[in-house]
């Protein structure tokens, strides 16, 4: 089922990927609609519609769609794996397809669907390099100069990931918006806590750049998997325990797979009233 447009209002639907929650625009033919002021009004759980990120759908001369994406602060995110999956399993299903190809910040993408109906995403390399991160300076990404030993990971947008002996312990509150805007991040981070709860298994939790405490982050999922590996801590193939959800992630020789649930929550329609209000 595809989205429809009241003639007084601005269709949209509410997904989420393992806790990780969007409202998703499908732009497609009209051109982009999304701006700051909206998708800040939008992020509002009290006075909009509340979400982790917001995802606008766009045409591409390239692929099968296009993808930006936005913080709930009115902010873009330039990457955002679970609203990946969730827009492409909205377009497959409506395209009666299990594949697709689409593009982002991040660059050309795929996503498919498994037998098993969860659906997995190619989230691409990751950005090793302290430029590509971004950082500061030309820093060891592999050991940080925090308190903590993090190590640094891009994913199309920075990650700065902490090994714990118990992330259930982590004041998330505190320590992410601390991390999230050291000096040595000139972008902001996402900060991610994880801890080695069983082989090639972990627990993590996170603080999304723009977001805030969030129950699942693909894009820091992947990066902690990156990070975890060339620490020695794990293979190449980890499961992860997220507050909203498990997420599996392979970092391949094309890149970094997610895999992972996806939810249509519901469809809803925003008044004309509400738009002028937040143009």
């Amino acid at each position: 089922m595809s989205q429809t447009d009241s003639p007084s209002g601005l269709a949209f639907m509410k997904m989420h990927g393992a806790g990780n929650d969007f409202v998703v625009i499908d732009s497609r033919g009209r051109g982009a609609v999304v701006t700051p002021a909206l998708a800040k009004a939008l992020g509002d759980r009290n006075r909009g519609v509340g979400f982790d990120q917001l995802a606008e759908i766009r045409s591409s001369d390239t692929a099968d769609f296009a993808l930006d994406f936005w913080n709930n602060d009115g902010s873009r995110a330039g990457a955002c794996g679970n609203a990946t999956r969730c827009v492409a399993d909205f377009v497959m299903r409506g395209a009666a397809i299990d594949s697709v190809n689409l593009v982002t910040a991040r660059g050309a993408l795929s996503a498919r669907r498994r037998a098993d109906g969860l659906v997995s995403v190619n989230m691409g390399t990751p950005q090793r390099d302290w430029a590509a991160v971004p950082l500061s300076g030309p820093l060891d990404t592999l050991h940080l100069p925090l308190a903590g030993d993090p190590v640094a990971v891009g994913m199309g947008n920075p990650h700065c990931v902490f090994f714990v002996p118990d992330a259930e312990a982590v004041d998330l509150r505190a320590r992410g918006p601390e991390v999230e805007r050291d000096p040595l991040f000139p972008e902001r981070t996402n900060v991610e806590f994880a801890s080695l709860i069983g082989p090639d298994h972990l627990r993590m939790r996170v603080w999304e750049r723009g977001a805030g405490v969030t129950l699942a982050c693909g894009s820091g999922a992947c990066a902690t998997a990156v990070a975890a590996h060339l620490r020695g801590l794990t293979g190449r193939r980890v499961t992860l325990d997220l507050d909203g959800g498990v997420l599996e992630i392979d970092w391949r020789e094309d890149g970094v797979w997610m895999t992972g649930p996806v939810a249509r929550v519901f469809d809803g329609v925003l008044s004309a009233d509400y738009l002028a209000a937040n143009a």
